[in-house]
């Protein structure tokens, strides 16, 4: 019996990815839980699995190409239940069966401009119609909802009104959202990127597409630049009593599996400040007019891998110790470099920290993680000449610098925040008070 096997759901939001390698081919064995494809969607490089087992009958995709969740990816003679139980939502639970003298299905193909008639399409096949966007004026809409629209980076034209006469409401621009409608646009700023001069007038010039990952962190960093009044604080922290701790105990926590880096303990210092400084974990709710308050504390850590930045999250990090703080670090790490990170392991962050002490510089302006409030840099530390106690000392300096969200937090706070931050650093003791 032939079963179908569709892209499952991937994650939260996501609706699509590249093909980067499909695993298998026709007349290939493949067991449940076999990954089949490795898919690059705009958070990570995954591997997808297949729900079935079987001898793979028909491939209907191929490298390079953009599928989507609920297309059909191959067809299986074999174990029919597994595919049933690993139907993607919205299919009702099954998955379509043919006779074992049937032929599978044609994949639809597009049918080029002026070729006539469009070819049937495979049953059940979603079609996805391109939205088309109406001049922003033309639109009837209040004045509140396009303030929604814009702060919720919408482009409105594009938004099908269900009041009278096709009036958009705020229901309808939170819907839009909801649907993934934002997550398709691209921001003014970035949008305005695009304008560039022909440069093949001054030379030879090569163009490549770029990844998913880097296009949506293209994206991401736009929109939050071009959404959130940021704001920079910059410090610095006398680490050189941390550093000696740090050469005490590293050996202990790389026994337990972890690695005792400045970024782990920073993970840790920052979970404490979270419960003293609330509104550090907090997001801008505009269409509401309101500050969400999260009562978790999951940080984002940002980690530099070969295809872009990626920020996987250390859970309920005010929770853990040091030493597991330490040990998931390395493993979310490890996993990003080698593209195993699942998009639900960078889903959830209330806080970020990225590190580029490792590669040099003194300090930088890190951009806020949208939607959180607040993002810490840290940069090499340096011996340098310290007065201390009536005399020079050579003292380890670390610098920082935090970024937030000027709407959810004062300068004021900001310093504050930092400066506990930093006295955390210089006398760990503290966080144990």
């Amino acid at each position: 019996m032939a079963t179908e096997f569709r892209l499952p759901e991937l994650g939260e939001n996501i609706k699509a990815g590249d093909l980067v390698r499909v695993l298998v081919s026709e007349g290939d064995s493949v067991d449940r839980d076999q990954p089949v494809l490795e898919l690059e969607t705009d958070k990570a490089t995954i591997e997808v699995p297949s729900p079935v087992r079987g001898i793979i009958q028909q491939i209907y995709v191929k490298d390079g190409e953009k599928i989507k969740v609920g297309q059909l990816i191959f067809t299986v003679n074999g174990d029919a239940e597994a595919a049933s139980a690993g139907a993607p939502a919205g299919t009702g639970g099954e998955t379509a069966q043919a006779s074992p003298s049937a032929a599978p299905a044609a994949v639809p193909q597009p049918a080029p401009p002026g070729s006539g008639p469009e070819p049937p399409r495979a049953p059940n096949e979603v079609v996805e119609l391109p939205r088309r966007a109406v001049p922003s004026a033309a639109v009837a809409a209040a004045p509140s909802v396009r303030r929604i629209a814009r702060e919720l980076g919408v482009e409105i034209g594009q938004i099908t009104g269900t009041g009278p006469g096709g009036r958009i409401s705020e229901e309808d621009v939170r819907r839009f959202v909801g649907e993934g409608g934002a997550g398709e646009l691209v921001s003014p700023a970035f949008a305005a990127a695009a304008s560039l001069p022909d440069f093949e007038k001054w030379g030879a010039i090569e163009r490549k597409p770029m990844s998913q990952i880097r296009l949506k962190t293209a994206e991401h960093l736009s929109r939050a630049w071009a959404t959130i009044p940021q704001v920079t604080q910059f410090d610095e922290a006398d680490i050189t009593q941390l550093e000696d701790l740090r050469g005490n105990y590293a050996k202990r926590v790389e026994a337990a599996g972890g690695k005792l880096t400045v970024t782990a303990i920073a993970v840790k210092v920052a979970a404490s400040a979270l419960r003293v400084f609330p509104n550090f974990a907090t997001s801008f709710d505009g269409a509401r007019s309101e500050i969400v308050y999260k009562k978790y504390c999951h940080i984002g850590v940002a980690v530099d891998t070969d295809r872009g930045l990626l920020v996987p999250i250390i859970r309920d990090a005010d929770r853990k110790g040091i030493t597991e703080i330490a040990k998931d670090l390395a493993a979310l790490a490890e996993k990003a470099r080698n593209r195993k990170l699942a998009p639900e392991e960078m889903e959830g962050g209330v806080f970020t920290i990225t590190n580029l002490g490792g590669i040099g510089g003194t300090n930088f302006s890190p951009i806020v993680n949208f939607p959180e409030a607040a993002i810490l840099g840290i940069s090499r530390s340096k011996t340098e000449p310290t007065y201390v106690r009536g005399q020079i000392e050579p003292r380890l300096k670390l610098p920082l610098s935090l970024s937030y969200d000027h709407r959810l937090i004062d300068g004021a706070d900001a310093a504050r925040f930092l400066r506990w931050i930093v006295e955390a650093l210089e006398q760990p003791f503290l966080l144990a008070l």
